[in-house]
């Protein structure tokens, strides 16, 4: 199928993308947003990587459902995706659980949340559905993944990725044939099969589905009419597709988007704090593993606008510098050095303060002579002077938030608690 009959395929779609989840296991970072909506990279929020997907591969129809802790998402996609034209047949919806079906029920999962919503997916009249979760990091055209969809006559064909035996437990892992036909899924297995031939790892269900939209819509009334469902794709709707009908799996790396400079398809789930820390960390590198420069596929967000970073005082102790970092907009280096740190929008380093694997969220004001390695700073957290994070495991696990890893998530709160 040629370039342009794939782009007039996914014209014809429309992508839904799940929001909702809370996110659990980045803990703190989750109090007050959910999952897809935590910052990222230096400037953007994990949900863009999912929408900006989307419309770079041609599909203009979106739709976001969101659930736990929506308020900063549902601001962002305000912000910063607010640019779809209806008269260009272009359209971004914002769906929040409102209890559309009853009064009782929210989402009760991830296909309840597409079923309650069919009415509005119904007046675009997509021929196609891409469901995507939203809060995974990686650059993917879809339209590719479309085609196949297409030309195997498929029921549904799912995105998958190899992953190690252990992070396969928080997946859906599957079993294909020769032909890529998906022969077994199971959903978040305790001891997950390993892939044939390598037994380190399993073919792991990357969240991502396409379908033919009526034949979707047919699944999830009848999904909805069965009392026994979980109304959930990777528990419901995929294994029963895989039991009574054609289910084709789609790898990662047929429609991963690279700039040429990345070595191999990127994706990551950044659900930890520990998993976080080390994909903001590692965009750092000489040659990263993921592009985020690349203008072919930019990656769209809300676009704060801020003056350029400032590097000031050069007096031995005290010089501002910044070397293998990342430096956003907005941020003033006053007399503080920096080493493999990533620093997001309007950050203030201050005089004698030395940090090194430091990621640090909107504004936060770190205060003189603060000593800082491998930790997360949550938005606007007022670090005091002389606070040292990162040579005393014991005393740190006291006062914030301390990985098996060793890296430190530290709040307002905790920070607060110091002086108690």
């Amino acid at each position: 199928m040629s370039k342009q009959d794939q782009r007039s395929l996914a014209r014809q779609s429309m992508a839904f993308v799940l929001a909702g989840g809370r996110g659990s296991r980045l803990k703190e970072l989750t109090d007050r947003r959910a999952k897809p909506a935590v910052f990222f990279g230096g400037k953007t929020r994990i949900i863009d990587f999912a929408l900006s997907n989307s419309m770079n591969s041609g599909i203009r129809r979106i739709g976001v459902a969101t659930q736990y802790k929506a308020h900063s998402l549902i601001r962002h996609l305000h912000r910063g995706w607010s640019f779809f034209r209806p008269e260009r047949n272009e359209s971004l919806d914002i769906l929040p659980a409102s209890q559309r079906v009853n009064e009782e029920n929210w989402y009760l999962g991830t296909a309840d949340a597409i079923f309650q919503n069919i009415d509005i997916i119904e007046s675009y009249a997509p021929k196609y559905m891409v469901i995507l979760a939203g809060d995974h990091i990686y650059k993917q055209d879809y339209s590719v993944m479309l085609a196949q969809h297409v030309n195997s006559g498929a029921d549904v064909t799912v995105g998958c990725i190899a992953a190690s035996l252990e992070e396969a437990k928080g997946f859906g892992v599957m079993a294909i044939d020769e032909n890529d036909r998906i022969i077994d899924f199971v959903e978040k297995p305790e001891n997950p099969p390993a892939m044939p031939g390598d037994p380190t790892q399993a073919l792991c269900s990357m969240g991502i589905y396409v379908f033919e939209t009526q034949f979707l819509f047919k699944l999830l009334r009848e999904d909805a009419a069965d009392p026994n469902s979980s109304r959930d794709f990777g528990k419901d709707i995929i294994p029963k597709l895989v039991r009574e009908g054609l289910a084709m799996a789609h790898p990662f790396s047929r429609s991963c988007v690279t700039s040429g400079l990345e070595k191999k398809p990127y994706w990551r789930d950044v659900g930890t704090v520990d998993a976080f820390w080390q994909a903001n960390i590692d965009l750092t590198e000489f040659e990263p593993e993921l592009d985020i420069y690349a203008t072919e596929w930019p990656i769209w967000t809300y676009q704060e606008l801020t003056p350029p970073a400032k590097f000031i005082h050069n007096e031995e102790g005290r010089r501002g510098q910044a070397i293998s970092s990342m430096v956003s907009g907005g941020c003033i280096i006053s007399g503080s050095s920096l080493y493999r740190c990533l620093m997001f929008t309007g950050v203030r380093c201050n005089s004698f303060s030395h940090l090194e694997g430091v990621v640090a969220l909107p504004y936060v004001d770190i205060g003189r002579n603060a000593r800082l390695s491998n930790v997360v700073i949550d938005r606007g957290v007022q670090i005091p002077q002389g606070l040292v994070v990162g040579e005393d495991p014991i005393l740190d696990a006291k006062r914030f938030r301390r990985t098996e890893n060793g890296v430190c998530l530290i709040t307002q709160d905790m920070i607060d608690r110091l002086g108690q």
